[in-house]
Order: structure tokens, then C-alpha cells, then sequence
């Protein structure tokens, strides 16, 4: 399945910036069943400099500098990608999930799995989420049935509400309000699985959403996104989304994952001047044969 997607952000300004450095991440990656056939970036004004390169944990990033005094900025993404059928259901894999935590804590699992078992900025390790946790990963239980059981009951005992958090809640404070989006139920997830010793990433990026039964489909009407994914031995990765109880498959596109919301964070930077600002957001996800030809 081919997935064309179009992302536009727009900052408006108070007062004139006469300076602003910014770090995107906005261009997905190629992964194995996820294959990039183009992305472009449109950045106004004009960057002074700018340079692309691969981050730590090889997410295309783009850096760029403002050097001329402006009051906006627009930042418009294209990306399409060819995506193979991802699977609706959690790997079987017969691991007690004891077995999986002994085996990071022995350093016998994927070097790369060692970078997100351990606290982040936005993911501390919280009692409070070891005892949420721990019902679920009872003594021997296999390790993919306990997480996917974590997976619903945050999905259950947790509200979507947008005014409930920003970027800068503490995880505690999402804990004890039970309500976020999905930025937080991510963070939550992950901060309950490295708490007991195992291996979880942020993964940002785009969910194709469906419209209400006898609408339209609106262009612009989607969303960027985020979910988990787990480390399991012997089956590599594997990605759930807490904020719809699903296992991450058709219509997930990743752009990127890091250990928590700031290493991935769509759109970073710092500003000399502003005053005030709004933001515009717009995205788009659709797939080929509903692209449409004179769209944006």
C-alpha cells in the first residue's frame, strides 16, 4: 500500500524574530516492510543554513537557521511511502517476561534494546508505575500476553483529553490525573515497562484516520501520532498503541523513535524576539488511489 502524506505547520509571531535555529523531524525513515519513495521539506523564509543528517538513533534529521527577521514561518512536509501489510496481532513468542528482563539485565539482549531500558528525561522510573504494572506481570506469564494486557488497561483507566497536559507535565502528574493524549499514554506505557527492566522506545509519526460513518473524507483532517514499541528476544520489535488499544498496524507510518518525546520531537527550536505566537497545524494521510491530483 502506497501513502501519500502532507504535513503543514505555521507559526505566526507577535513580534519580529531576528534569529531562530530549529531541528525537524519530519521526513520518515525506511524500515524493514516501510520504504521512503520521496520526501521534500519547504521551509519559508528560506533557511540561511541548513543541514540534514541521521541523529543518534539514525532518524533523518533537518537543521536549520533564520538569520533575517521574520514574523512566520511555514514548514511544509511531503513524504510518500510504500508499505507492506503490517500484522493486527502481537508476535507469539513463548518468553515468561521474567525470562526477557533477565536477559537485559544480563546484558544478553540487542545492544540497541540497552538505550531504552533505561530513564529519560520525560520517562522517569516511578514507583506508582511499578504498581500499576505489576498486576499485569504476574510470576511466568509470557511476556507478550502481559504487555498487551498493560497495552488495554492504560487504554481503559486513562481519558483522552487534550487540555489535560503539555510537553512539560511530569509523568507522575499524567499518572494521577488519568488523562492525556497520546504523547502521554506512550510515555506512561514505556515508563511502566523500563520500570520493571524491560526494553520499550517512543515512536512518533502518522495514523491514517477514518471519518465518521456517512462523512466525508476532509483533507487535512488527520493527525501526527504516537505509540510504543517492545523489545522482545527472538522477534525483534513490535509496536502497540495505547491511546486506541491496537497493535500498531495497517495505517501507522513511523517518522521516527528515540527514548521519549524530545528526541523526537516533530518540530524543536529557539527563538530571539516573538513575543506571543499561534500555531497552525495541518496533516493529511491518505493512500494512492485516494490521493487527490490538485491537493495542496
Amino acid at each position: 500500500m502506497i501513502y501519500e502524506v502532507f504535513h503543514w505547520t505555521e507559526y505566526r509571531y507577535s513580534e519580529s524574530i531576528s534569529l531562530s535555529e530549529h531541528a525537524l523531524h519530519l521526513l520518515p525513515r525506511d524500515l524493514p516492510g516501510q520504504k521512503v519513495l520521496s520526501s521534500s521539506l519547504e521551509l519559508v523564509p528560506e533557511p540561511t543554513a541548513l543541514h540534514e543528517h541521521l541523529d543518534y538513533f539514525e532518524n533523518r534529521t533537518t537543521s536549520f537557521i533564520i538569520a533575517e527577521p521574520h514574523v512566520g514561518m511555514h514548514i511544509k512536509s511531503r513524504s510518500r511511502i510504500d508499505c507492506d501489510p503490517r500484522p493486527s496481532k502481537p508476535p507469539a513468542s513463548p518468553l515468561a517476561w521474567e525470562s526477557v528482563r533477565a536477559a537485559c539485565a544480563a546484558d544478553e539482549c540487542d545492544r540497541l534494546a540497552l538505550d531504552f531500558l533505561y530513564p529519560s528525561p520525560y520517562v522517569p522510573y516511578l514507583d506508582e508505575l511499578r504498581e500499576y504494572a505489576e498486576p499485569s506481570f504476574p510470576k511466568d506469564r509470557p511476556f507478550v500476553e502481559a504487555v498487551v494486557e498493560l497495552n488495554s488497561r492504560i487504554h481503559a483507566d486513562f481519558h483522552f483529553d487534550r487540555t489535560a497536559t503539555n510537553v512539560s507535565t511530569p509523568l507522575g502528574e499524567l499518572f494521577r490525573y488519568r488523562g492525556g493524549v497520546c504523547q502521554d499514554f506512550a510515555h506512561l506505557e514505556i515508563g511502566c515497562l523500563r520500570v520493571l527492566g524491560l526494553p520499550a522506545r517512543y515512536v512518533s509519526g502518522y495514523l491514517q484516520t477514518e471519518p465518521l460513518p456517512g462523512r466525508p473524507r476532509l483533507f487535512g483532517g488527520d493527525a501526527s501520532h504516537a505509540w510504543v514499541s517492545v523489545y522482545c528476544p527472538g522477534q525483534d520489535w513490535f509496536d502497540l498503541d495505547p491511546t486506541n488499544n491496537h497493535v500498531a498496524g495497517a495505517g501507522y507510518l513511523t517518522l521516527a523513535w528515540g527514548r521519549d518525546y524530545g528526541d523526537v520531537s516533530l518540530v524543536r527550536g529557539t527563538l530571539s524576539g516573538g513575543g506571543e505566537h499561534s500555531l497552525f497545524l495541518s496533516v493529511n494521510v491518505q493512500t494512492l488511489d485516494e490521493a487527490r491530483p490538485n491537493s495542496h
